[in-house]
């Protein structure tokens, strides 16, 4: 029967269905439990097949798990809180044909179905329904899909009503005035999850150095942004972009000139604003502003290169240590026609020269002028501009000390003393400060995000108390990979207060002030506890699921004075399946949804309930570059198992990276495992006999029921490779190593197949024996990462799906080491063989194998059991008079023994010494006339009737026999 993946695949996915196999109870308390989550999808579009990596990862562990005897609850939700769908639905609605042609043409929408995605909700089911929710299906998700539920769901807002209720009386909720992502679109506070571009961005103070300018008898301060306060001595002139927007307005009280967009800014950042005059920047050219700290004259100058959307739109130049600046004064000096053309004596800009303020070493008097020098730069537009920049910034930074001319702060390092230099021109008023990102924010929305100061509700992350609670979370739980640990506690220790509210959108209602709505990030990080109910409080009115039930669900009966009867009922549910084990997330969501997950459940609830271990998985690229819906740039989980099948795209997935790494999709390699799958599955169905259906296991699954006496040394010999592949394949699991793991029950022993089947007589009874029991123990290892075929040819096999069957266990009593190494020896001779061949064209009639002489062996057996220090091995051998008197032969032997072991397993030596060399060499003799078609001839190295006709026997090695070929 050929290999039909989408008509097999079909058929488990009804069975699946219909008898439920997936909805777990709670058993008895001496059940083992394992809880797995993943992030639920934000379902603003379809799914692609990043995200099917994303949920396939933690499938194969819960497979695991349940093949190891545990009750596994894997569970999965629907997160549509915030604005991110409402956005996509406001495109819609407008027909903007960017949002059209991601629909049709990424995501396939039909054109009669787009009227039914023009509200919220319509939009999220389609797109849960049609794209999530059936490629999870598709691929085979052993997801229990009684317990999904959507996070505007009346009994979900109840659960967050009192979770941030028990928040705010515990001291951890605050209202205040604090920067936050504000969309000036939407006109509200937005997060990471709301963004289209700028995700990494993070806030910057910048320094606004108040520089003065006399605009017809009136006192105006033109302020300048830096995040380099301290160069402020070294100011020799400014730029301003003379065809950008500019304004005259009152800013608390006082006149300032700043960028039309920058008035928006000072606004949502708390200031009085008020616009009195506009104009372009060119009115500001030519003038002269006075530096607030030295009282010179700075000559303000024409360029086109100020980003007038950024900060105030009027910039400082300091070209002794920048060398954007001193590449900008070079060109601005050369440049005397523009200079007149905006009334500037070029004379003027000429005199213009760099002004020291401080000395590193490396470097000279003006380190810009030698960074732009070393860098070969000769234009503001040569790429290394922008390096060099950074690093003269980044070296002065740390080793840069201020001259003299800084009075009291002179000859400190600039790391050093910057806050301090700040601050006391703050305080002295010639600065001020103002909130920037460091690169473009975009709102999913399409609206531009700026930074805004709001009075708003803050979870106090900042809480001392808090912060120590949550560390000892991650002190107890399992990290994977290891080296995320210190991500976590670095990102606890740098957390400040978070908005955690938003004006509107989808979601739950602040309870107490319910014209905001809590925002996706803080209503998304104790889900997990409410996955343990969900399907059964759905039965409850959802006005009775009021503070106390849920304390007395969550603390019990104690914690309130009459606890209601089905919050206690709830409470065993929940407490089975509590803590999480683990939860499988992406590396990027470290620095907020995760570590907001461990401070809730820090606070929330008690240690026996934290988290247990968190997995990170990297990101996916497609053929190479990164996967992008709205340019059209993903594969749609239904397009290519319609393609290759369910089981060929989970082994791809989790076979090209661990979960931890970044992974391409390439459609090549897909199609050679699409192939590979194929040919192991027509190997397979040679061996299954659907008339005996009896598995050559025990019901323990941890042994052959019965081991046949025919098995000859090649059957025991694979047999002993798959105890070892069992353990690998089991540690692997254990952390999680997909890769490793599939790797190790799929690749790795093809290649001892290949071997056996080259060595063994397959039609003997043993060798069909054995090729079955392989069979058998390889495809429960391959079970969960793919299912339809594994647990299909399982049944065939054996009469039950490899899903029902227990997981192998390595079998001490079926393992060799001396039959391993035996058949290493022929392996390798084999190998030996075939290169002397290549090398040398020949076609061999007869082919000679010298094994080394007895006194090697003695030499070998000195080795393994002295070790490789090869003095203490030299004092030993010439304790003996024979070895001795061979001298230099002895040494040169030692040297090269020493070598060679150092390169074995444990203990491998050890068994070497009780080998017989040459009997393992003759048995397979049969074998190497067979695979060279070549009379093989076998010697020791001191046989009296050695034929050696080109004398190679002397150079033969303890299991490393010398070989002619004739």
């Amino acid at each position: 029967m050929d290999y039909d993946p989408q008509e097999l695949e079909e058929r488990w996915r009804e069975r699946w269905a219909e008898t439920g196999r997936y909805e777990p109870d709670p058993g008895g308390d001496d059940e083992d439990v394992t809880f797995l989550t993943v992030p639920y999808p934000y379902p603003s579009g379809g799914m692609h097949i990043g995200h099917a990596r994303t949920y396939t990862v933690p499938d194969v562990y819960a497979r695991y798990r349940r093949q190891q005897g545990d009750t596994v609850l894997f569970p999965i939700a629907w997160h549509v809180t915030g604005t991110p769908i409402i956005g996509a639905v406001e495109r819609l609605k407008k027909g903007e044909e960017k949002q059209l042609s991601v629909l049709r043409d990424t995501y396939n929408v039909p054109e009669d179905t787009l009227q039914e995605l023009e509200t919220p909700m319509g939009y999220a089911r389609y797109f849960i329904e049609n794209h999530y929710k059936h490629g999870m299906k598709q691929l085979g998700l052993s997801v229990d899909w009684r317990r999904e539920f959507t996070t505007n769901d009346d009994h979900y807002s109840q659960f967050i009503t009192w979770q941030y209720e028990t928040l705010r009386d515990r001291g951890l909720l605050e209202k205040g005035l604090h920067p936050v992502k504000y969309c000036t679109n939407e006109e509200q506070p937005v997060t990471t999850h709301d963004l289209l571009e700028g995700e990494e961005a993070e806030f910057q103070e910048y320094t606004l150095v108040r520089f003065g300018w006399e605009d017809e008898g009136e006192d105006v301060v033109v302020p300048m942004a830096t995040l380099r306060p301290e160069t402020v001595k070294g100011v020799t002139n400014a730029y301003i972009d003379p065809d950008a927007d500019y304004a005259l307005a009152t800013v608390d009280g006082e006149t300032w000139l700043v960028s039309a967009k920058a008035v928006e800014k000072l606004r949502l950042q708390d200031h009085a604003v008020d616009v009195r005059e506009e104009f372009t920047g060119e009115r500001l050219v030519g003038e002269e502003v006075e530096n607030p700290i030295t009282g010179d004259a700075v000559l303000v100058l024409p360029a086109a290169f100020v980003d007038a959307d950024n900060a105030t739109g009027v910039v400082m130049s300091v070209p002794a240590h920048s060398p954007d600046d001193y590449v900008a004064l070079g060109e601005a000096k050369a440049d005397h026609e523009r200079m007149e053309r905006y009334g500037i004596d070029p004379g003027r800009v000429e005199s213009i020269e760099p002004i020291p303020i401080l000395e590193i070493e490396g470097y000279g008097e003006i380190p810009a002028k030698d960074a732009v020098e070393e860098h070969g730069i000769e234009s503001s537009d040569d790429p290394a501009l922008e390096a060099a920049t950074k690093e003269l910034y980044n070296r002065e930074f740390h080793a840069g000390r201020l001259l003299d001319m800084y009075d009291e702060f002179a000859g400190e390092v600039v790391e050093d003393v910057r806050g301090r230099f700040r601050e006391h021109y703050r305080d002295a008023g010639a600065f001020g400060s103002m909130q920037e990102f460091s690169e473009e924010v975009i709102c999913r929305c399409g609206g531009e995000v700026a930074v805004a100061k709001q009075d708003t509700w803050f979870l106090r992350y900042n809480d001392e108390a808090w912060k120590q609670k949550t560390k000892e979370v991650v002190e107890g739980m399992e990290c994977i990979p290891e080296n995320t640990r210190g991500e976590y506690t670095h990102t606890i220790d740098w957390l400040n207060e978070w908005p955690c509210i938003r004006n509107y959108g989808l979601g739950t209602r602040l309870p107490w002030d319910r014209d905001f709505v809590i925002e996706p990030l803080s209503d998304s990080t104790i889900y997990m506890a409410y996955y343990t109910l969900a399907h059964r409080i759905q039965d409850l009115p959802a006005e009775d699921l009021d503070r106390e039930f849920f304390d007395a669900l969550f603390y019990g009966p104690d914690a309130v004075d009459d606890p209601d009867e089905r919050a206690l009922q709830l409470r065993e549910e929940w407490a089975y399946w509590y803590p999480v084990d683990y939860r499988f997330s992406a590396n990027d969501l470290i620095s907020n949804h995760l570590t907001f997950y461990l401070f809730h459940h820090a606070e929330l609830f008690d240690p026996e309930n934290w988290p247990q271990g968190i997995v990170i998985m990297g990101m996916g690229l497609l053929e190479g570059e990164k996967m992008s819906s709205s340019k059209g740039h993903v594969v749609l989980p239904g397009a290519a198992i319609e393609e290759y099948g369910a089981d060929t795209v989970r082994f791809f997935l989790l076979n090209s990276a661990e979960p931890w790494q970044d992974y391409d999709w390439r459609a090549e390699q897909v199609e050679s495992v699409r192939n590979q799958l194929g040919r192991f599955w027509n190997r397979a169905t040679e061996l299954v006999d659907e008339e005996s259906e009896e598995s050559t296991l025990g019901d323990d699954g941890e042994g052959p029921a019965a081991v046949p006496d025919s098995l000859e040394r090649v059957d025991h010999w694979l047999l002993s490779k798959l105890q070892e592949t069992v353990r690998e394949v089991t540690e692997a699991m254990d952390n999680a190593e997909t890769r490793s793991a599939s790797q190790a029950a799929f690749y790795n022993f093809e290649e001892h197949l290949r071997w056996y089947r080259r060595r063994a007589d397959l039609d003997r009874e043993g060798a069909q024996w054995t090729l079955r029991h392989v069979l058998e123990t390889r495809l429960r290892l391959l079970a969960p990462f793919v299912p339809f075929l594994a647990n299909e040819l399982h049944e065939r096999l054996t009469g039950t799906p490899a899903e029902d069957a227990p997981w192998p266990v390595a079998d001490t009593d079926l393992e060799r080491e001396s039959v391993e190494i035996e058949e290493r020896q022929i392996e390798r001779l084999t190998d030996d063989v075939n290169d002397i061949v290549d090398v040398t064209g020949t076609d061999p009639a007869v082919i000679r194998v010298y094994v080394a002489a007895d006194w090697k062996h003695d030499v070998f057996e000195t080795v393994a059991e002295v070790g490789d220090d090869v003095g203490a091995v030299m004092g030993q051998v010439m304790q003996s008079e024979t070895l001795r008197e061979r001298g230099n032969e002895v040494n040169d032997l030692v040297q090269e023994l020493t070598g060679q072991v150092r390169g074995l397993d444990d203990g491998a030596a050890a068994t070497m010494t009780g080998l017989d060399e040459y009997a393992v060499y003759e048995e397979a003799i049969p074998f190497l006339e067979r695979e060279f078609d070549a009379a093989v001839e076998l010697y020791r190295e001191d046989d009296a009737d050695l034929v050696d006709p080109a004398g190679r026997a002397s150079g033969a090695v303890p299991f490393r026999p010398a070989v002619h070929i004739e």
